[in-house]
């Protein structure tokens, strides 16, 4: 059975932080490759909330939770390490980075990204990466990867009112 996108629906982001940082620790333990103090901060970061988040936003974000601001291609480098390791994806649209749920496992990137509170929810669908794959091979193409990214509206954001745009 797969996974259904809930997180738009209620849980306990702090436990939904707290596990996938445990998780990075472990895997990256078992790996052998050094989870930095710098890498940790850059993944806690990008778990605060579900929404994708800019290189930029990151360094922003790293310089009022310190007294010295980090350069660019140091938070770049923390970043590819973590896509290297799938602590992450990163979603192309926005050039923006999201937290993996499942990083144990090599997959595609299949996302669900509200447009309008800019929430990301990533699909767990074999299904889907089958169709690709099979689409692909009846059109003689060999896929190494992709990723699928989908612009809609959330439930959150679909029973909000909606504001009257001034003309």
């Amino acid at each position: 059975m797969e996974k259904t996108p809930l997180a738009y629906s209620h849980h306990n982001h702090n436990h939904c932080i707290k596990d996938a940082m445990l998780s990075a620790r472990h895997l990256c333990e078992s790996r052998g490759v050094r989870l930095t103090a710098l890498r940790e901060q850059v993944l806690e970061l990008i778990w605060q909330n579900h929404k994708p988040l800019g290189a930029y936003t990151l360094m922003d974000m790293l310089a009022s939770a310190s007294t010295r601001r980090v350069a660019p291609p140091t938070v770049y480098r923390a970043l590819d390490f973590l896509l290297e390791q799938g602590l992450v994806h990163r979603i192309n649209g926005l050039n923006a980075f999201i937290g993996c749920p499942s990083p144990e496992k090599k997959h595609q990137s299949h996302f669900l990204i509200c447009r309008s509170c800019d929430t990301a929810v990533e699909l767990d669908n074999t299904k889907l990466t089958q169709d690709i794959q099979s689409s692909a091979k009846e059109a003689g193409f060999i896929v190494e990867t992709h990723s699928l990214e989908v612009m809609g509206i959330c439930p959150a954001c679909v029973n909000k009112p909606r504001k009257e745009k001034a003309s």
